[in-house]
């Protein structure tokens, strides 16, 4: 088995519908993780955007401090979760350059978004991807870089 073999896998979990973003709150003076769902979709470039309302807490907690996780879980539906795949990624979240751009891009892929995407308080924001942890099932493990999990869109 090659050692790139489970690359198709980690990055078709990229394309789910849904995530948990894990950013950091802070309650007086101390961090505290901070998980909420999200609906990401993928730039051309294979980062995560998400909208965000500025009014959010993860919003707010980003803001303050870009440090993120991103987890793309592919067990929902399996009886023994922990026996099938899910990735989180580690990074970075700032509000995204090409707002235009991007927001047309996610409602591509998150369509039901188009009801309060118009809002002023919601921005798109990019999900810099620093690691991934791929979890293929128990005990597959694997850390992949970025440029591996999104090589081919990054030569692209």
């Amino acid at each position: 088995m090659s050692k790139t073999d489970h690359l198709p896998e980690a990055r078709a979990l990229l394309g789910l519908p849904r995530a948990s973003l894990g950013s950091l709150a802070e309650r007086d003076g101390v961090s505290f993780p901070f998980v909420s769902l999200v609906l990401p979709a993928l730039a051309e470039d294979g980062a995560p955007i998400l909208l965000l309302s500025d009014l959010s807490d993860h919003a707010k907690n980003l803001k303050r401090d870009p440090k993120a996780s991103l987890l793309f879980d592919g067990t929902l539906e399996l009886k023994e979760p922990l026996t099938g795949p899910r990735i989180t990624l580690l990074g970075e979240v700032h509000r995204s350059a090409d707002q235009a751009g991007d927001k047309a891009r996610y409602l591509e892929h998150q369509p039901s978004a188009e009801l309060y995407a118009g809002f002023g308080d919601f921005h798109c924001f990019r999900f810099k991807i620093i690691e991934g942890l791929f979890v293929a099932g128990f005990g597959r493990i694997h850390r992949i870089a970025p440029n591996e999990l999104l090589g081919e869109k990054l030569r692209g």
